[in-house]
């Protein structure tokens, strides 16, 4: 990476993504991020000028819940960048209620998973134009608890949860997200382009911000220096940038140590990651989102 390399990463206005956003711009990287809000995205803009005051950013604006403005966001970045060396696809949310987007899918299994697979399909042009591209997704432990994955019932599920239930439900879609990254690497394979995914750990930034106790609670993990959120986003940051991740590709790595991590049944099921890819696809195809 060098001084005109480009990064893009979504859910750069909070958490681990604006740390590891303010951590590339130290390094000279211009960033090309995304953002619900203006107000968020200016004070992003504000913290990382604090850290990097010659970055060079720009903001794409939109809603990763709606498949329309994922192909939007990625077709302008797509033109504004036709070189895109890192993308980290680090965007999520843990919903404790069922919402339906105005496209008919589920909030969490659309901005969790469909989201970064139909912006890094976009995105390939410009990752494939870079001399040594990767891909950096953000997926989670969590996805150890994924209940019983049904394909391709589970991609356009949108049965009502309980708080309770909500963790199997935000559990698979980090267990897609795994799966995706599998069979995007092979398919990938004797490119430019690597394929890392990442557990971040627990991290307090933006924990449970549906819950009414979130900010109490925040409060106290904090003093007690409990889910520093500086972890999470130095995995993602080392899977960015450093060498010993250059010349490999589809791992699973782990917060802290950088270790590779087995992911559970049926992550590493080659059929399944393949078989997902295809259903996902269909499905985006069908709408005309790709």
């Amino acid at each position: 990476m060098n001084m005109n390399s480009v990064a893009v990463i979504t859910g750069a206005t909070s958490g681990i993504g604006q740390i590891a956003a303010m951590d590339l711009a130290k390094r000279g990287m211009k960033l090309a991020l995304t953002a619900r809000s203006r107000k968020r995205a200016e004070e992003t803009a504000r913290r990382i000028n604090e850290v990097a005051p010659h970055s060079e950013m720009v903001f794409f604006y939109g809603d990763l819940s709606i498949m329309a403005d994922v192909k939007r966001i990625g077709e302008e970045i797509r033109s504004a960048y036709p070189k895109i060396d890192v993308l980290v696809n680090n965007a999520g949310l843990h919903a404790f209620e069922q919402r339906i987007t105005s496209e008919g899918l589920s909030e969490m299994m659309a901005v969790n998973y469909l989201a970064p697979w139909l912006l890094t399909k976009i995105l390939l042009p410009s990752l494939m134009a870079s001399n040594k591209a990767r891909i950096v997704n953000v997926a989670s432990e969590a996805s150890r608890n994924h209940g019983v994955l049904t394909l391709p019932e589970d991609l356009t599920d949108t049965a009502d949860f309980t708080a309770r239930g909500s963790s199997a439900i935000y559990g698979k879609t980090k267990l897609l997200n795994i799966m995706f990254a599998g069979e995007l690497s092979r398919q990938l394979s004797g490119t430019s382009v690597a394929v890392h995914t990442l557990n971040p750990g627990f991290n307090v930034t933006g924990l449970g911000r549906e819950l009414w106790f979130a900010p109490l609670l925040e409060r106290i993990l904090k003093w007690l220096r409990i889910g520093d959120p500086r972890k999470g986003a130095e995995i993602i940051t080392r899977l960015a940038v450093d060498t010993q991740y250059q010349d490999v590709t589809g791992g699973y790595y782990n917060v802290g140590t950088g270790k590779s991590i087995l992911p559970v049944r049926p992550g590493g099921d080659l059929a399944m990651q393949s078989r997902l890819w295809r259903e996902t696809q269909q499905l985006l195809k069908q709408k005309e989102w790709i």
